[in-house]
């Protein structure tokens, strides 16, 4: 990426100052705060717009496990920008996020959690715009549930997609179903 902004600068001519505070801006943009779970891990992509020159839009589909409860794997599919702004990352994604989380094992709560507590979060723009996969837990039904939106500094975005896993025994072992509930601060 920044080796796309530094070719960017011998292109545009643009001042040494210019440069340097544009390649400022990426480095803190990429750096960021941290998201709450790993890197998702990428299933795959599908192109959805054929750009002659530039690289398409697309969807992908991202796989990532959940940090605080054992046996709990959320899936989610954005849109990708293509385009030359998509390229360099200055594109402003859409807000149409889905969402689908399974239990996949044992489920096991590693500790204490509050309602509505970022699981992941990942940028969706160079500036000021971010997607979210918030947990909580339906204690009377012992459900965990999962919500993703995008918000922006400015104004958020009333898109969302919601899932629920309600916590089973997995197998002979794993008899002792452990409570949401018991979890939640």
């Amino acid at each position: 990426m920044t080796s796309r902004i530094v070719s960017l600068c011998d292109v545009r001519s643009l001042s040494r100052w210019g440069c340097a505070l544009l390649l400022l801006v990426v480095a803190q943009a990429l750096a960021g705060p941290a998201a709450a779970a790993d890197e998702p891990d990428l299933i795959f992509r599908r192109s959805t717009v054929f750009k002659w020159v530039s690289p398409n839009d697309k969807l992908a589909t991202y796989g990532v496990d959940d940090p605080e409860v054992e046996g709990v794997a959320c899936h989610f599919t954005v849109p990708e920008k293509g385009g030359f702004k998509g390229w360099l990352g200055l594109a402003e994604e859409v807000s149409d996020i889905s969402l689908a989380c399974r239990q996949i094992g044992p489920i096991h709560f590693k500790d204490k959690m509050s309602q509505g507590d970022d699981m992941f979060s990942k940028r969706r723009s160079l500036f000021f715009k971010k997607m979210q996969i918030v947990r909580g837990c339906d204690a009377k039904r012992n459900v965990l549930v999962y919500m993703v939106y995008s918000d922006k500094l400015i104004e958020g975005s009333p898109k969302n997609s919601t899932s629920s896993v309600p916590i089973m025994p997995w197998g002979q072992q794993d008899l002792n179903v452990q409570k949401c509930g018991d979890f939640i601060q």
